[in-house]
């Protein structure tokens, strides 16, 4: 009876019972008892694995590069792939008798380091740097599509490249690169912001001295206006006269006097004081009475 053991199969593996070489039992987790002597279990994992992988590559300008990245895969057909690599167990301690389970992820990472070589080597090291999503959904592409990894019948499911750096040398040439574009396009805007600057300004006092010449023009046409008028003014105000005094034009001085004297008396306002010079008693009295000569 002590030669007689009991395996039980785990859900997330594929199970198969060999005795004397011949298939005896197979599926998805299954259970059963073995002979230790004549009996071999192949327990293939068929749910999802993940695999990291780093490796160097050197781009179109001679550039090295490290890529860093991680994969996802899945054994679709456990047929296929026991009858490449050795998948068999000690059912005792559940453990494989050999590293084949170990060789299968690396396979998969050589065919993407194979890909990924092929697409790096075309691209220079800036391309590389700023497309490696591109990059790994190409490699992708071609690792599904690889023959020999179909064969074993494995699917990747996914894969990313967490980074695609250079070496430190190169790393800090690009950064100081970078940072010099940076700064250039620091100044840029800063010599930008000046000539706008400059420009508004340069606005402001062009819409000032037009605000100014505006302001002249309009002084200037003020001044005319304004003494046209006056001079308009004037001209009425001469006209005024002109016609006002035009009766007493052709009169005798005598009687512009008198009249003038005869104003003043009928004037309501009180005269204070009235001088009348000899003069104009000379002019008022030079009247000839009749039959008497100029010595008389």
């Amino acid at each position: 009876m002590f030669l007689i053991k009991f395996f039980k199969g785990q859900p997330s593996n594929f199970i198969i019972k060999f005795a004397n070489g011949r298939i005896k039992k197979e599926g998805q987790g299954i259970s059963f008892f073995y002979m230790k002597s004549r009996s071999t279990v192949v327990s293939i994992p068929i749910n999802t694995k993940d695999a990291n992988f780093i490796f160097n590559e050197m781009s179109k300008t001679f550039q090295a590069v490290a890529i860093q990245g991680q994969l996802t895969y899945r054994i679709i057909d456990p047929k296929k792939i026991f009858s490449s690599l050795d998948f068999s167990i000690n059912p005792a301690a559940a453990q494989y008798i050999s590293d084949d389970p170990e060789k299968l992820s690396q396979r998969i990472i050589n065919a993407v380091q194979v890909a990924a070589r092929e697409q790096v080597q075309s691209m220079s090291l800036e391309d590389v740097l700023g497309k490696s999503e591109s990059i790994s959904g190409n490699v992708l592409s071609k690792v599904k599509g690889d023959e020999k990894i179909n064969a074993l019948g494995v699917e990747v499911e996914s894969l990313y490249f967490v980074s695609v750096t250079p070496i430190p040398e190169i790393s800090k040439a690009l950064e100081a690169e970078y940072r010099e574009l940076l700064q250039k396009k620091a100044d840029e805007a800063i010599y930008a912001r000046r000539a706008a600057a400059v420009e508004q300004e340069r606005i402001i006092k062009q819409n000032e001295l037009d605000s100014e010449i505006e302001m002249s023009k309009r002084r200037k046409e003020l001044v005319e206006i304004d003494g046209s008028n006056k001079l308009r003014e004037s001209e009425f105000r001469s006209k005024s006269y002109e016609l006002e005094w035009a009766p007493y034009r052709d009169l005798d001085p005598k009687i512009i006097i008198a009249l003038g004297l005869k104003a003043l008396g009928e004037g309501h306002g009180k005269i204070g004081n009235l001088n009348i010079t000899p003069d104009l008693l000379s002019i008022l009295l030079d009247e000839r009475l009749p039959g008497k000569g100029k010595n008389d």
